[in-house]
């Protein structure tokens, strides 16, 4: 049913397909209560500098890999970063430390990717400032908020938009009309998920890696040590099953075909629950996102892959954010 109502509001949203009345008004009674919270009090900064990631758009534009870069880039310098997540789409509502044992189900898909691949601290809260000062007990020196831009309770030295280059802002309409979370507004760095849109804005590529066993239930797969690792030319030419809930599941369907594979593709809702049956019927190698391959392991899926992203960017972008980020903190 969600699932319906997701495509339905795409057709509307950038397929071109009036709204209607029903959902202006609807987007009308949105601009008042987000005008409300615009006008909210400053929130006092915070003791480290924080580092906000997001996006005016329902859905994924590709913040989780920007956040995960930044984090790892501080990390090389020496700092000490630490990432605040409200969680979307866990099923626990207290605040969550994510360490190794902690399930997707208790802290939400995107944390636990993060934690993964980055180790760092990375602390759950619906109240993403709650969430900070329990990052920067941990002993954080800077924070990064995944998805943070409309939490106005959050102090902030940087903003950084994401905006996907295929979508945009569809029909440039406030949800439900639309797309749109809040009008957009002027941040500090704008990050365009594809081709570049504009002089002032940054690019960010997002770079499939090897594909990466989930289990150990493939022949092929080693039951002892590291994980094992297929170049994704090893699987050409397919077909292979191409499974995404991400916000935008083409992008990686066309990143696979673009290396010449032929896919089966399957495209779930957003932060999608996975169980067995969703992969009735899939025979053959089943490739899909990190994000989703968190919620899949112990399906006892046969042959199932994650396939890794790394994001590239403009040449500058992450010595820019830090000169930002010194200038804007030390103004505090």
């Amino acid at each position: 049913m969600k699932a319906t109502i997701e495509r339905w509001l795409a057709q509307r949203w950038y397929g071109g397909v009036e709204p209607g009345l029903g959902l202006r008004a609807l987007a009308g009674i949105h601009r008042v209560m987000t005008s409300r919270r615009s006008r909210a009090d400053r929130p006092l900064p915070l003791p480290v500098p924080v580092i906000v990631v997001g996006n005016f758009t329902a859905g994924g534009t590709g913040k989780t890999p920007l956040t995960i870069a930044l984090a790892q880039y501080f990390q090389a310098r020496g700092r000490s970063p630490g990432i605040i997540s409200r969680g979307h789409g866990r099923q626990s509502r207290q605040p969550v430390r994510v360490v190794a044992t902690t399930t997707v189900a208790e802290c939400g898909d995107e944390p636990r990717l993060m934690f993964e691949r980055t180790g760092l601290p990375v602390l759950v809260d619906a109240d993403r400032l709650a969430a900070a000062h329990a990052a920067i007990a941990t002993g954080c020196d800077i924070l990064i908020a995944d998805d943070g831009l409309q939490h106005r309770r959050l102090p902030r030295d940087v903003e950084i938009e994401v905006v996907d280059a295929d979508r945009l802002y569809g029909n440039g309409l406030l949800i439900p009309a639309g797309p749109l979370r809040e009008a957009p507004r002027p941040c500090d760095f704008q990050v365009v998920n594809g081709q570049g849109v504009g002089t002032s804005a940054w690019s960010m590529r997002l770079q499939l890696s090897d594909a990466v066993a989930i289990d150990g239930n493939d022949a092929t797969v080693a039951s002892v040590g590291a994980p094992v690792r297929r170049a994704l030319h090893e699987f050409l030419p397919g077909p292979v099953h191409a499974v995404a809930a991400i916000g935008n599941p083409n992008r990686f369907f066309d990143a696979l075909e673009a290396l010449g594979l032929e896919t089966r593709r399957h495209a779930f809702e957003d932060h999608h629950a996975f169980v067995v049956a969703d992969f009735a019927g899939m025979q053959g190698p089943v490739l899909m996102t990190e994000k989703d391959a968190v919620k899949c392991r112990n399906l006892g899926l046969p042959n199932a892959w994650a396939v890794p992203v790394d994001a590239r960017f403009t040449e500058g972008f992450f010595e820019a954010v830090e000169a930002r980020l010194a200038v804007r903190h030390a103004q505090h």
